[in-house]
């Protein structure tokens, strides 16, 4: 059972970029939470700011909500809305406006046809499925000895990496829209933006831990799975 015990490569692999996600959520917790004290300039809320850059950019179609929860901040493409949770949606400051315009980044690249979030939004339905089958079909396999079951657990394995790996170009890219627009549209002012780049740079270093944690996870069932072949 090679990903059910704890193992040399769970302590090469697993261990360090567990300890690198955890790291990133506090990251992003410790800076959200110190920018979230700096209100903007301008004293306007980040779902008012939410709404003027999607007005700016054609999206008067696109809602705005407000949903409970902290950081549950996101753009759902099949309603068209942009949701901000509680620890945004009524704030001024510039941590909460930076997170804001990042949803809207995700609307913008929907209405643009952004090649990257149209390829993820396309594996979704394919990641989903192999999420839930990969490690029952990996168990097996190695149970019951039979080498393609484990191979094709690996490879649906391997979509949810793939997922991480498209999703990472995705939130860097709604970034730097949000902070070109940030900037270029006169919402946030001098040091303002640098402080929205910081919580947004903090909020980057979670998908880059998913992808790390999802390639360690990838590679050492492959490694497990090679060191039971040359056993046999």
């Amino acid at each position: 059972m090679p990903y059910f015990y704890i193992d040399r490569y769970y302590w090469i692999l697993i261990i360090p970029t567990m300890l690198f996600a955890l790291w990133a959520q506090s990251k992003v917790s410790s800076t959200f939470n110190k920018y979230s004290q700096v209100r903007s300039s301008r004293g306007l809320s980040a779902a008012q700011i939410c709404r003027q850059i999607l007005d700016s950019n054609g999206l008067y179609h696109v809602r705005i909500e407000h949903i409970s929860g902290n950081l549950t901040d996101h753009f759902d493409p099949t309603s068209n809305v942009v949701r901000l949770s509680d620890s945004v949606y009524n704030s001024c400051s510039v941590a909460s406006i930076g997170v804001a315009a990042h949803e809207v980044g995700h609307a913008i690249q929907y209405a643009v046809g952004y090649v990257p979030i149209r390829i993820r939004a396309a594996i979704i339905p394919v990641t989903n499925f192999g999420s839930k089958l990969s490690m029952p079909m990996i168990l097996l396999g190695f149970v019951f000895g039979w080498q393609p079951l484990v191979n094709l657990g690996i490879i649906l394995f391997s979509l949810m990496t793939l997922f991480q790996l498209v999703t990472l170009p995705v939130e860097l890219n709604a970034s730097s829209r949000a902070l070109r627009t940030l900037e270029g549209d006169n919402i946030l002012y001098g040091e303002e933006v640098s402080q929205a780049r910081k919580v947004l740079s903090a909020a980057a270093l979670t998908y880059v831990a998913a992808l790390l944690t999802s390639a360690a996870q990838l590679l050492r069932l492959i490694l497990l799975y090679g060191r039971r072949n040359n056993r046999d």
